[in-house]
């Protein structure tokens, strides 16, 4: 393969988005001009239990290795709980939670022992949002946080130059809400706390109420409630961080009239008290600029942060 436009003694990276129900994995390589990245290869990989998960990723990087592409480190950027304390015995394993059969699972020893490379582990929106201040949507930003809806929730915070909640990381999902007037009745998903932000509003609630989001009309109340529990989500951020933007990721984000349905009902809860305009809410509030690419950059991030 022939590289230009500064790839060609660009390192190249292995990169792990290890999601609570696919893990992506890829070889990215990060070129010396502004915004140069390239995958030159990839795969998504069902999370079942960690023996088949993580043998099935190791042997794509093995077997890319032998054809030449050979990555100098690598980075996760993993579901959690997870030990992401650098100075822990324990640095990458993953704690008793949610995801059943995953506790005491240690990523970063299993993978460095498979592929005899340094490995270093993050949470998954902290890698997101890493990768989005680098190259996409809070690009520029001071301060800024990502939160993922997927099967679980999470947030990745980013203030005074620094992830905020080191050496350990935040449990965002884990906060309580308001419930909707709507939505009373429904005792949540979450294993460990019932109807948090999590059990409320993760797409694995949603689903489990509402069924394919897919198939659901824009106008279907469903939407609605889980609007009013991101908005609660980004106005509880807003006032305690103040970032300068808040990123909302995750396969339930890809609905493209869900976004708007925040920002109104942030604008509703918030009711003016920062002075926050219209146009102050849309910039504030928005989705990845990387996509659902960015947890697999930001697994790139912190590989290339390691050497």
């Amino acid at each position: 393969m022939a590289l230009n436009d500064g790839f060609e003694t660009a390192p190249i990276f292995a990169a792990i988005d290890a999601g609570g129900t696919t893990f992506k994995c890829a070889l990215i390589q990060l070129g010396d001009k502004q915004n140069g990245r390239k995958v030159l290869a990839g795969v998504r990989i069902p999370t079942t239990n960690p023996n088949e998960t993580l043998t099935r990723c190791a042997a794509f990087f093995q077997e890319k290795a032998a054809q030449g592409l050979q990555a100098r480190a690598m980075g996760i950027a993993s579901f959690g709980p997870i030990d992401v304390d650098v100075q822990s015995p324990n640095y990458g394993m993953i704690l008793d939670g949610p995801k059943l059969g995953w506790a005491a699972t240690n990523l970063k020893t299993y993978f460095e022992a498979a592929l005899s490379m340094p490995v270093s582990i993050d949470t998954d929106v902290n890698g997101a949002l890493l990768a989005e201040m680098e190259w996409g949507a809070a690009k520029g930003a001071k301060s800024a946080a990502y939160i993922t809806i997927g099967t679980g929730i999470g947030a990745g915070l980013f203030a005074n130059g620094a992830l905020i909640g080191k050496p350990t990381h935040p449990e965002f999902g884990h906060i309580r809400l308001k419930r909707h007037s709507a939505d009373l009745n429904f005792k949540g998903v979450c294993s460990i706390h019932g109807d948090c932000l999590e059990g409320l509003a993760s797409a694995t609630a949603f689903t489990r109420r509402y069924g394919d989001p897919k198939a659901l009309s824009p106008e279907h109340i469903g939407w609605e409630i889980e609007a009013f529990y991101l908005a609660q989500a980004c106005n509880i951020l807003s006032l305690t961080l103040r970032p300068n933007k808040i990123i909302l990721g995750g396969g339930l984000m890809l609905a493209p009239h869900l976004l708007a349905k925040v920002r109104e009902q942030y604008a509703d809860l918030i009711n003016n008290y920062l002075g926050q305009s219209q146009a102050d809410i849309e910039a504030l509030i928005g989705v990845p600029g990387l996509g659902d690419d960015a947890g697999l950059f930001g697994g790139a991030v912190l590989a290339m942060r390691n050497l």
